[in-house]
Order: C-alpha cells, then sequence, then structure tokens
C-alpha cells in the first residue's frame, strides 16, 4: 500500500504538500516502521534491566511527551522529527503493556482484547469527528491527536499480542515473527484481490508491523536457552537504531517521503 493508494482521488500530477504532517507511504516507510517497532522492544526492556521500571516507564513518559510537544509544534512533516516521535511511541507503547503484565499480572489473554477495544474506541471516535481514517487528511490539531493516539494503542496492542503468541501460546520469537511476516502480507493480498478497502488494509498491516519486528528483535537479543541468538538487549538495541538513522537520514537528506498533495 502506498500513498497514491490511500488517496484514490489524487491528480496523476501531484504535487507536494508543505503542511503534511505524515510521511507518504512508500517501501522505507514500511522497513522503518518495522525497525522502530524493533527498537522500541528491546530499548524498553534494556532500560527496565538497568533502571528501577518505575524510573524507566517515568522516562518514557517524559521523553513521549517532549516529542510529541515537538511533533505537534512543527508545522509540516520533518523526518527526524517524526521518526524520533514514533521511536518514542514505540517505547512507551511497549512499556505500557509490559507494565499490564508484569506489574499488574494481567495475562496476555485480557491485555490483548483491552487494548484491541481501546484501538477500535479511539478509530470510532476518528471517525466520528472527522468522517475519515486517511493517515493522508492529517492537516489539523485534532486529526493530528486522533492519529498519534492511534498509533499509541497500535504500539501496546502489537506488543501484547506479540508476546501472547510467543510465550503464552508457546511459539517462540523466531517462529511468531515468521508468523507476523506472513499475516502482514493478507492486508495488501485483501486490497489486491478482495476489494479490501486501502485505509483498512493499511491500518491492519500498520498494527501487524508492531509483532513482526518485536517479534524479530527479541529472537536477537534473547539468550540461547529461549530460542535466540544471545546478542543481547544492548547490542540489538544499537543495532535497530543504527539501522534506523541511517534510513531516516537518508529521507531527511533527499525528501523523498514528503507527501504529495
Amino acid at each position: 500500500m502506498t500513498t497514491a493508494q490511500l488517496q484514490p482521488n489524487s491528480p496523476a500530477a501531484p504535487v507536494r504538500q508543505a503542511m503534511s504532517k505524515v510521511p507518504e507511504v512508500t517501501a522505507l516507510f514500511w522497513i522503518i516502521k518495522v525497525l522502530t517497532t524493533g527498537m522500541g522492544e528491546t530499548a524498553s526492556d534494556f532500560l527496565a534491566h538497568v533502571l528501577d521500571p518505575m524510573i524507566a516507564v517515568a522516562l518514557g513518559g517524559v521523553g513521549l511527551v517532549v516529542c510529541l510537544a515537538v511533533q505537534l509544534s512543527v508545522r509540516r512533516y520533518v523526518a527526524w522529527i517524526y521518526w524520533t516521535t514514533v521511536v518514542m511511541v514505540s517505547v512507551f507503547g511497549t512499556m505500557a503493556a509490559d507494565v499490564l503484565h508484569v506489574g499488574l499480572g494481567v495475562p496476555y489473554l485480557v491485555s490483548s482484547p483491552f487494548f484491541l477495544l481501546a484501538l477500535a474506541a479511539v478509530f470510532g471516535g476518528w471517525y466520528a469527528s472527522e468522517r475519515t481514517l486517511s493517515i493522508h487528511s492529517i492537516h489539523t490539531r485534532r486529526r493530528e491527536l486522533f492519529y498519534w493516539a492511534t498509533v499509541l494503542a497500535t504500539f501496546a496492542l502489537g506488543t501484547a499480542v506479540g508476546d501472547l503468541t510467543a510465550t503464552t501460546f508457546g511459539l517462540g520469537y523466531l517462529a511468531s515473527g515468521v508468523m507476523f511476516a506472513v499475516l502482514i502480507a493478507l492486508p495488501a493480498l485483501g486490497h489486491a484481490r478482495l476489494g479490501l478497502g486501502a485505509i483498512p488494509a493499511f491500518w491492519c498491516a500498520y498494527v501487524l508491523t508492531r509483532p513482526l519486528g518485536a517479534s524479530f528483535a527479541d529472537w536477537m537479543a534473547v539468550s540461547h536457552q529461549r530460542g535466540g541468538l544471545n546478542l543481547g538487549l544492548g547490542p540489538t538495541t544499537a543495532g535497530w537504531s543504527l539501522a534506523i538513522l541511517v534510513l531516516v537520514g537518508y529521507l531527511a537528506a533527499t525528501r523523498r517521503d514528503v507527501a504529495a498533495r
């Protein structure tokens, strides 16, 4: 799914939209999105190991608020601001799901439906207010707030679902990652062959990027006894962060992801 598919009425010769607050949906968009999910997963776990969990959650919350404030203050899409905010949403979304499970003892079989209902409530409020769920209609403050609430809910839901399949259902991280890699192709197939709308197909794929990236990042980080490569949380976080920096730097320099009207 690309920007053109999400904007079926766009003209044949698109022009640059200076006030857009989101990037164009391209292959690089999906690659960076998956990388942020994995990096957020291992970064959250790493912070919880080196810091007191409550301090880690507090720092994650402060970081998210600061990044959102900067993102909301700019008048157009800026690659490094947008993707830094996504990373912080990823880290804090992971913490939110982990706090429910580890801190409060809520099983993933309960938290996964809870976050699904939360996401449905955000979608319902967004559509009732704006009559659209398109990410390329984000040109007002209210729509942008709905957008970021949706992104946060998708990260929390994806974290819970990924841990549900890997641990509760016993698939392990690698098998879970492979499963989600297959599942993420279904929305595109549904859009191309079965008449699924571009916008619901996009959001289905967006949700699935979270357990996809997190499962493979966990597989790289965890010990051999847990079925992983035993690279460690710190090195895995650093490696995925470097990949994000390189790709976002490329987009910032080339502006290839500036959304078209």
